[in-house]
């Protein structure tokens, strides 16, 4: 492995993982934001009060059930597996999915998943006083959801997504199963082209690192912004700190 293999590979194929980088960005980006919404949807869903012996109550139930079910099936298999029966399972019927959809499905529902928790967590990290001085003025579940809770609930959350983003460009690499011309998928391509497999994947690596570290940048710039000038002072020191 040398310097120079390297610096040709990358100028012969920038082209190639640049569109492989950006693929992998926009999966990643539009899945995120798909499974916050669902992630959202489900975690209010989960804290509506319910009210015993009725139609409403009943019908809720059943709606938390399946919500559950699908919590629990995309939290507790692998992703890659998601991806072949999602693809080919669809497949078998007789219709083609498009592959750049089937990824964004996959990875958006996945995500879905864990945010449903996330969503919850935050939900309930509220304190009970607020529900109560809503409902003394009159205001409803939603009401109160949409006017006092859910907006301390997308600060208290911001870092799970994060997270969550990061963990989705990182493993969108799985999607090369189903062969989506992702980051991962370009380079066996390149690497299976020109058998420099080692320094065909540095650059790879080198690239996911960069898309990471950008990433997590840009959205403690966001929490910061988010938190007000005490907070920034705060985390500023905190950073001194450590160099």
């Amino acid at each position: 492995m040398s310097f120079d293999i390297i610096l040709s590979i990358l100028q012969e194929n920038w082209p190639s993982y640049l569109r492989g980088a950006y693929m992998t960005l926009l999966i990643a980006v539009i899945s995120t934001i798909i499974g916050a919404l669902i992630g959202l949807f489900i975690g209010v869903m989960h804290t509506i009060p319910l009210r015993k012996k009725s139609v409403k109550s009943i019908f809720l139930k059943i709606i938390n059930f399946i919500l559950t079910v699908y919590v629990e099936i995309f939290r507790g298999t692998p992703m890659i597996v998601q991806a072949m029966v999602v693809f080919y399972g669809i497949a078998a019927y007789g219709y083609e999915m498009d592959r750049f959809v089937a990824a964004v499905v996959v990875v958006g529902l996945n995500t879905g998943a864990y945010m449903a928790e996330y969503v919850r967590g935050g939900i309930v990290s509220i304190d009970k006083g607020q529900y109560e001085a809503a409902e003394a003025i009159g205001m409803g579940h939603f009401q109160t959801m949409i006017h006092i809770i859910l907006p301390q609930v997308f600060r208290n959350i911001l870092p799970a997504t994060g997270n969550q983003l990061i963990m989705n460009i990182k493993d969108s690499a799985v999607l090369s199963v189903i062969s989506v011309t992702e980051l991962f998928f370009t380079t066996k391509s390149i690497a299976g082209a020109n058998f420099r497999f080692a320094e065909s994947y540095l650059i790879t690596c080198i690239m996911y690192l960069i898309m990471t570290f950008v990433a997590s940048r840009i959205l403690r710039y966001v929490e910061k912004r988010m938190d007000g000038q005490n907070a920034y002072q705060v985390e500023q020191r905190r950073e001194e700190q450590m160099y």
